[in-house]
């Protein structure tokens, strides 16, 4: 399987990746923010996009969003399909939109949100650090993307502070300060955060339902 940057020749599977992304939300029942086949042709148009083929069969799939006058990158769409998961093509798509990424933006901050575990793991070794959304861009058309997931009624109630998402972020200024750490350095120490956000989550849950009982 290839993975490659998409071009116009690739406009023909807009279609098979616009239902791919709808079939993996259903199955998932969390965030893969809808897109229409003319949004996903323009991102392939625009070359900021990468797809994965078997021959003629799409196999998985990823483009970039920009934010904040190019201040803030989003890797956005992942996707794989369900015949070619656990074979390592989530991490090659994630490797080669995140160099298309840093090619085309080098400037800016590139961000992520993700239910995913899987995807948390590969930001994590490409470098990425778990972040407050407060740290994430706050492009309004950004957060609008967010209203077909099935959760987006905790981000409102939150006023946008946290989700069942974790956001992540990759600053080209911080760099150099990481260089020496390791892909699996990155990934320790991002679970240390991960799961004391969690513990956190739960004792504020606990402590609520302790409050409504008294």
């Amino acid at each position: 399987m290839e993975v490659i940057y998409a071009t116009e020749e690739h406009l023909k599977y807009a279609e098979t990746i616009a239902n791919m992304m709808e079939q993996a939300a259903k199955e998932r029942g969390t965030g893969i923010a809808k897109r229409s086949v003319e949004y996903l042709q323009k991102k392939m148009s625009e070359g900021k996009a990468v797809i994965s083929l078997d021959g003629d069969t799409v196999a998985g799939f990823c483009y970039i969003e920009s934010w904040g006058h190019d201040k803030f990158v989003a890797n956005s769409g992942l996707i794989v399909h369900s015949e070619y998961r656990k074979l390592g093509l989530a991490k090659k798509i994630k490797s080669k939109i995140f160099e298309l990424s840093r090619k085309k933006f080098p400037h800016a901050k590139i961000f992520g949100i993700t239910t995913s575990l899987a995807v948390m793991k590969i930001n994590a070794e490409l470098g990425y650090q778990p972040v407050t959304f407060s740290e994430l861009t706050d492009d309004e058309q950004f957060w609008k993307g967010c209203q077909t997931c099935k959760n987006f009624d905790i981000l409102t109630r939150t006023n946008r502070s946290h989700c069942l998402c974790t956001g992540m972020l990759f600053d080209p200024e911080k760099v150099k300060s990481s260089k020496k750490e390791t892909a699996t350095t990155r990934w320790i120490k991002f679970m240390r955060f991960f799961l004391s956000k969690r513990k956190e989550e739960a004792k504020k849950l606990f402590s609520k339902k302790v409050m409504s009982h008294e």
